[in-house]
């Protein structure tokens, strides 16, 4: 059995293999007299608006290493994935490319019932700027009902500064409130989404003096995968539950949080309160 021989071209390897799969006549390009399958080169070029010999360059590993403003336009040239730009990057620079945040609308039916088949442990899903966009019914009942909310204030800052449910639900609402400050920070900031955090962090400041403070502060906090959480429920009293959060696996953007209640008492009367089988 014959193996191929490794190819000191990597770069030019992958372009050319994404190049070859893409259908000519998707992008309004003739596919009359054509000799090899997908998009010539030049048309590469032209759709990431670069010259054509700079591109031949690339793909015969010539004339150096591209820049990231050139790998960037190559990437939506050649209709690459999240995880296909990384890798082109990680070749064609040696790092991944700077993240990009981007605005989640919700989750695929798939994870909602993830989400459900978790009960009665309360379980959801938020974005790296701490909006919550799925939830199961016992997280309903035990945390906020979220689908009371309008979308835009499905923010655990808002809950945790605007809303006197958390404050009152909390055994120390200020370590709480300062932790969630700190991590949330962070989140935004790996997931660059900075520019899309200041209108609410503007309005938190203005609504909530003890907010302003706490980012005036500048603290981060490394964002815990898992931890106890203690609440006073308003009709069940104290509950105790170990949370652990997950990077959702292809959505680095999502984490989804899982609250375990620590005593199986607790856990039936969550149970019960909750009318869940």
């Amino acid at each position: 059995m014959s193996v191929l021989p490794a190819s000191d071209n990597t770069l030019g390897d992958y372009l050319r293999d994404r190049r070859t799969r893409l259908d000519p006549a998707a992008f309004g390009f003739s596919t009359t007299r054509r000799r090899t399958l997908g998009l010539r080169r030049e048309e590469v070029a032209q759709r990431a608006n670069i010259s054509s010999t700079w591109y031949t360059f690339l793909e015969q590993g010539r004339g150096g290493a591209p820049s990231a403003d050139v790998l960037d336009r190559i990437s939506r040239a050649l209709m690459l994935t999240d995880v296909e730009r990384e890798h082109l990057f990680l070749i064609g620079l040696g790092r991944p490319p700077e993240v990009r945040y981007r605005k989640s609308e919700g989750v695929t039916p798939r994870l909602q019932r993830v989400l459900d088949a978790l009960e009665p442990s309360p379980a959801l899903i938020r974005t790296a700027i701490w909006d919550v966009v799925a939830w199961n019914r016992a997280a309903t009942v035990m945390l906020t009902d979220y689908g009371a909310l309008p979308p835009e204030q499905r923010n655990i800052l808002r809950f945790v500064f605007l809303d006197p449910r958390s404050r009152a639900a909390q055994y120390d609402w200020h370590s709480v409130a300062r932790f969630v400050v700190g991590a949330f920070r962070i989140d935004a900031s790996r997931a660059g989404a900075t520019a899309e955090v200041e209108p609410l962090v503007n309005e938190l400041c203005r609504l909530s003096p003890e907010f302003a403070s706490m980012w005036r502060d500048n603290d981060v906090q490394a964002p815990h995968g898992d931890g106890v959480k203690r609440i006073r429920h308003p009709a069940l009293g104290p509950l105790t539950f170990e949370y652990s959060a997950f990077v959702i696996d292809g959505r680095t953007d999502l984490t989804m949080v899982v609250y375990n209640p620590v005593d199986p008492e607790d856990l039936e009367r969550i149970r019960s309160h909750s009318r869940l089988p």
